[in-house]
C-alpha cells in the first residue's frame, strides 16, 4: 500500500479562506504548490484534489468543500470511491492545544473538541489515522477569546508568516516519515 492521502480541513469560500480554522486547507495548498500538484474541483465528491509523487509513490491531497462539521461526509465518499484504508489516511487540521507556529503529528490523538476530526472519527467509525496538528493558539497576543470564535477570524499577516514557517517544518517531517514508509 504506497498511496497516502492528506485531507486538509477548513470551511468552504473566500469569506473563510484565511480563518485560523483553514489552517488544514492552507497547508494543502502549501503542498499543492510545493509539490506541483494541480488541485481541480471534482463536485461528485464535494471537494479539491490533486495528485503528486514523492519517492516515486503516489500523494494525494484533498480539501473537502463542505463545511468543517461535515468533513467526516467528504472523507467518507472520497475512501470508500478510490478504496482508501484509515491507515492510508492524514488529516491535516487546526489545534487550538497547540501554540501558533508549533504541530504535532498524532496517530489517533488529537483535540476532543474539534468537530471535524469528530465528523470524520463517526464516518469512518475509526479514529486510527494519522493527523498533522497545526497550532494556531496565539491568544496570548491577541486577548483572551472564546475558541469558538477565535478559530473563526482571519490569520494576521504576522500569523500567516508563522504559519508558512510551520508549515516548512511540517513537510520536512513528513519528508522523513512517508520515505521510511514507502
Amino acid at each position: 500500500m504506497t498511496k497516502k492521502v492528506i485531507f486538509g480541513l477548513g470551511n468552504p469560500g473566500e469569506k473563510y479562506s484565511l480563518n485560523r480554522h483553514n489552517a488544514g486547507a492552507l497547508f494543502i495548498n502549501f503542498l499543492s504548490e510545493k509539490l506541483g500538484a494541480n488541485l481541480k474541483e471534482l463536485k461528485r465528491l464535494t471537494c479539491r484534489s490533486g495528485k503528486a509523487k514523492l519517492f516515486g509513490k503516489e500523494l494525494i491531497l484533498v480539501q473537502p468543500l463542505t463545511f468543517m462539521n461535515l468533513s467526516g461526509q467528504v472523507v467518507l465518499k472520497f475512501t470508500q470511491y478510490f478504496k482508501i484504508k484509515p491507515e492510508q489516511i492524514i488529516v491535516a487540521h487546526d489545534d487550538l492545544d497547540i501554540p501558533l507556529g508549533k504541530f504535532r503529528i498524532d496517530f489517533a490523538r488529537g483535540p476532543r473538541l474539534h468537530k471535524g476530526i469528530i465528523s470524520i472519527e463517526q464516518a469512518l467509525r475509526t479514529k486510527d489515522f494519522l493527523r498533522i496538528r497545526i497550532g494556531i493558539d496565539n491568544r496570548k497576543e491577541t486577548g483572551k477569546i472564546k475558541g469558538d470564535i477565535y478559530v473563526l477570524q482571519n490569520f494576521s499577516e504576522e500569523e500567516l508568516k508563522k504559519l508558512k514557517l510551520s508549515f516548512l517544518d511540517i513537510f520536512q517531517k513528513l519528508l522523513k516519515s512517508l520515505k521510511n514508509e514507502f
